[in-house]
């Protein structure tokens, strides 16, 4: 059975980044941003050794860019990605799952499907899989913007953008500090979970605990909606328990005086490893002078994603949302 350019390529990151880690000895993550750099710039680094850069340069050959499309080349990163993070014990070593990614970009495509041109950000960035997964599916001029503190992340996104030939100005900072940003038409982001170690910083938040440390996801939501235009859409992957929590009321009174909630689509248990990892999308749109809140919230469960007739329905229903929310 003849393998497919995902495959392939897939093959050659994993055993380049092998030969690497044997060679540099550093971890596979860190491996593999030299393996797409010898990818994209088409050479390997002077200091290391004949016999590897031979290696390496041979190796190469087998792999044309220009054969790959920008998707091919977004799954074979991720893939190898995954198998970076496997075991790791970093929870910001995470990447949205490609499906979970999917219907983010569904539904982005469906709130901005009147818009001539668009400024998205990401300020939890990561390896860029979430934001170069929607710029995938949309169709307008876009400028791209994302986030991310760890080094070996942004490394790896910007890497990733590179090689699928994605405009994505990205950020190397802590992404609850001020950015030099102006407001953008849609903010996406899987939102890191936990509390908030900065107790200063995160004292320049409404959404700040009373007592203790802040829950990062919260003030994340509150950063996205900073930098968001008047009228504009914010599409959150959040923690199934985001609006249970010890802080959640809070977080209702927030919402409800700068954003309306148009909908929230919970995930099927079967995307995630275990069920503490559930998580649903908020969608919000940033209150304007002109905007209302929907008649009706959209409210739905999506089914498994193997389940395709589930699965054609739920995106039927959702579809016949949208039209009556655009309709408003």
């Amino acid at each position: 059975m003849e393998k497919s350019n995902v495959e392939i390529l897939f093959e050659w990151l994993d055993k380049t980044t092998e030969t690497i880690e044997n060679y540099v000895n550093e971890p596979y993550l860190d491996c593999l941003t030299y393996t797409l750099e010898i990818l994209f710039y088409r050479e390997v680094p002077e200091e290391w050794d004949e016999i590897t850069t031979h290696k390496m340069m041979t190796s190469l050959k087998g792999i044309e860019n220009d054969i790959l499309n920008k998707a091919d080349i977004r799954k074979a990163v991720q893939l190898a990605i995954l198998k970076g993070m496997k075991g790791s014990t970093q929870q910001q070593h995470l990447m949205t799952p490609d499906t979970v990614a999917m219907i983010v970009a569904y539904l982005a495509g469906k709130l901005t499907v009147k818009e001539r041109e668009l400024r998205i950000f990401d300020p939890a960035g990561g390896t860029g899989n979430l934001i170069t997964t929607v710029l995938e599916q949309l169709q307008q001029p876009i400028e791209a913007f994302a986030s991310e503190v760890d080094p070996t992340l942004i490394q790896l996104a910007v890497l990733n953008a590179n090689l699928q030939e994605r405009q994505i100005e990205f950020f190397h900072q802590v992404s609850l500090q001020p950015f030099l940003l102006d407001p953008v038409d849609l903010v996406i982001a899987d939102l890191p979970v936990g509390y908030y170690p900065d107790d200063i910083r995160a004292n320049n938040f409404e959404l700040r605990a009373d007592d203790g440390h802040s829950y990062a996801h919260h003030l994340f939501i509150e950063q996205g909606l900073n930098y968001t235009k008047e009228a504009g859409y914010l599409i959150f992957v959040i923690p199934e328990f985001l609006f249970d929590s010890e802080q959640s009321d809070k977080l209702h009174r927030y919402l409800r005086e700068y954003a309306h909630i148009l909908g929230v689509l919970r995930l099927p248990e079967t995307a995630f490893t275990s069920k503490k990892n559930i998580k649903s999308i908020l969608i919000l749109q940033k209150k304007g002078k002109k905007t209302t809140s929907p008649t009706q919230p959209l409210l739905a469960q999506i089914p498994s994603f193997k389940n395709t007739n589930a699965m054609r329905k739920s995106l039927g229903q959702i579809n016949e949302w949208f039209q009556l929310y655009m309709k408003e």
